[in-house]
């Protein structure tokens, strides 16, 4: 199955740093789209499917920080790239980008 068949949720491109911590790691991310359901780090050396990770981010435009759990569903076999899933999205953060989605137009 193609990976565009298994997204549930509109994506957008976006230009913006997400903070992941795996223990006691932690990494600064650019994210290159986002839906409601997840992120794509697209320059990032992939971590393990299966990894969960705390989640750090302010949205464009947005001053106030999300912060949830992920796992990482998706890792490029060669080269860069991984999605992660948002695995505990607040009802708040979760309006913020479905609103950000509906904003751009796409």
């Amino acid at each position: 199955m193609a990976i565009d068949e298994r997204r549930r949720d509109k994506r957008i491109p976006v230009d913006m740093w997400v903070e992941a911590e795996d223990g006691e790691d932690l990494y600064m991310q650019r994210a290159a789209n986002l839906s409601v359901g997840g992120a794509f780090f697209a320059q990032t050396v992939p971590t393990l499917v299966g990894t969960k990770v705390k989640l750090r981010f302010q949205l464009p435009g947005d001053a106030v920080e999300v912060e949830c759990m992920g796992e990482i569903v998706s890792a490029a076999e060669k080269g860069l790239g991984m999605g992660v899933r948002f695995v505990d999205l607040s009802d708040e953060a979760r309006a913020k980008i479905e609103k950000l989605i509906d904003a751009s137009g796409v």
